[in-house]
């Protein structure tokens, strides 16, 4: 979804409640693009382009929109500049963003709006922030900003996500007057991604962790080009980053059953043995391959919620072929019969589950057979699972 080609402009009054690197520099793009921000800190801040208030409370009064941009940190050494691999993983610290959503809703009322923008796990606001809520109602907007070009990224941002507890808002004003803010801020006319807490929770992380996975893969080619020699590994990358039609771009970024076929999963299984043989320390391949197994596990286990005998549309690793090298559904079935199914041709046994193995396959069952698809596009009916949606 993009702006509306004509939205109503509206006076809009802002606060911002944390001025620290990231709240200072986007309140102050705010002010620069016309609009009035008053601000909080719990630190002394100066400004001469915000209106800095010493008390949340007259921070919040008669504002429109509320944003809160306060930190999320983790406990000292858990940022990155030095070893954690060997550490016990940890959730950020939400102390001080649930202080202040309490004292934001104390004085708020449910004509304002109450943004967070701070990174959250999925699954924090419903389980943390929404039972502090009693005048009014929190919405999610996390940015996608680098640190040093944050007044620029803030009115060019890539993207802009809303995310609402059941994935709307819960009043067309309030929709319009969040749409009218970034249609005045922004100079590009970005897309807006609406969906739940957890879902835009989830854009904002994997956002993230997805740049990390691309910087971490691209990095072990450079280590494997040093170690093997006669390999530039910008030769490589380069190759691969103009690879539009799989590499960059929108395939395979829609969640089904795993990878397969000739290629695939042996040639991770290979590289394994390569990056033991280099001496690299560390095996991306591993990591890979233990989680398509995981995944195949778990997908089995949801399958057999629904009952025992289970029907798979297709034993082949991708539609249009017979060959079941690499088959993402056999693994699968290999689960199934591990945790006490039975994989059945619906001749000699009844069927109570059949799993839509590729999209394209075509169905006919009654309507007290499960369909359990991974795809989540068959049409929707009681007797139609969709997994990876609830």
């Amino acid at each position: 979804m993009f702006f509306s080609n004509k939205p109503v402009i509206f006076e809009t009054k802002i606060a911002y409640i944390g001025l620290g690197k990231l709240g200072m520099p986007c309140a102050e793009a705010c002010v620069e693009k016309g609009f009035h921000v008053t601000g909080y800190d719990v630190t002394d801040r100066s400004s001469n382009l915000i209106d800095i208030k010493p008390t949340i409370q007259e921070a919040v009064a008669d504002r429109h929109i509320v944003f809160i941009a306060v930190p999320t940190p983790h406990e000292p050494g858990y940022d990155g500049r030095e070893p954690t691999s060997d550490k016990e993983p940890k959730d950020f610290d939400y102390e001080a963003v649930k202080q202040v959503i309490k004292e934001c809703d104390r004085h708020m009322t449910d004509n304002q709006i109450l943004v967070l923008i701070s990174t959250v796990l999925p699954g924090t606001i419903r389980r943390e922030f929404a039972p502090l809520l009693s005048n009014t109602k929190l919405i999610y907007n996390p940015y996608l900003i680098a640190m040093g070009t944050v007044s620029h990224d803030m009115i060019n941002p890539e993207m802009i996500m809303i995310g609402t507890k059941k994935g709307v808002y819960e009043s067309a004003f309030k929709a319009q007057y969040l749409e009218n803010f970034y249609f005045q801020l922004c100079d590009n006319m970005p897309r807006i991604e609406f969906g739940t807490w957890e879902e835009v929770e989830g854009m904002k992380i994997f956002y993230n962790t997805f740049i990390s996975n691309k910087i971490a893969l691209v990095n072990m080619i450079q280590d494997v080009a040093d170690k093997l020699g006669h390999m530039n590994v910008d030769r490589v990358t380069e190759a691969l980053s103009k690879s539009t039609k799989r590499i960059v771009s929108p395939a395979y970024m829609k969640a089904g059953m795993g990878d397969g076929g000739a290629c695939h999963p042996r040639d991770n299984i290979a590289l394994r043995w390569l990056a033991k043989k280099l001496h690299l320390g560390y095996d991306l391949f591993e990591g890979i391959m233990t989680a398509r197994e995981r995944q195949a596990e778990a997908m089995a286990k949801a399958i057999l919620k629904h009952g025992n005998n289970i029907f798979f549309t297709s034993d082949t690793y991708k539609p249009g072929t017979d060959l079941v090298d690499g088959s993402y559904s056999l693994l699968v079935q290999h689960y199934v019969m591990k945790h006490g199914g039975d994989i059945v041709n619906g001749i000699d046994t009844p069927v109570q589950v059949i799993v839509r193995v590729h999209e394209t396959d075509q169905i006919s069952a009654d309507n007290q057979t499960i369909i359990f698809d991974p795809w989540r596009s068959y049409p929707k009916a009681d007797n139609v699972v969709y997994y990876g949606y609830n």
